[in-house]
């Protein structure tokens, strides 16, 4: 179940995309950022010490590959403590992330992503993986 917690809300594209990022992020070691579109893998910073590592390993590594993020979704397994994340996405053209929500600072999170113009969904469930 997402429940839509940006005021952009996700394309049925994005939904489809997202959907399989977070199956994708279910089976793979905390912290896990995944980087993906419909379909299709982009890149994946797993088993790091902070989602910011996880997000940075995941855009490096996608570049290495040359793969373009403009437009991707991001999924993560568990929720983002800082808005940091959401910056670091904008900045690599990232379009809606899928995550579980449940920090107490998933206002400030929020707020950054309306302000990138991010669509964000929670689900209520973490993925957490050790």
């Amino acid at each position: 179940d997402f429940k839509l917690v940006t005021k952009k809300d996700v394309t049925e594209e994005q939904k489809r995309a997202l959907v399989f990022a977070s199956k994708i992020c279910k089976h793979t070691k905390s912290n896990t950022i995944i980087l993906a579109r419909e379909g299709q893998l982009l890149a994946s910073g797993v088993g790091q010490t902070s989602r910011v590592d996880a997000l940075r390993q995941a855009i490096d590594k996608a570049k290495a590959f040359n793969f373009e993020l403009k437009g991707a979704v991001m999924a993560s397994d568990a929720f983002f403590p800082f808005p940091d994340c959401v910056e670091l996405a904008k900045n690599a053209g990232i379009t809606a992330v899928i995550q579980p929500g449940g920090s107490i600072r998933d206002e400030e999170v929020i707020a950054a992503a309306d302000a990138a113009g991010i669509a964000m969904v929670f689900t209520g469930h973490r993925h957490f993986k050790h």
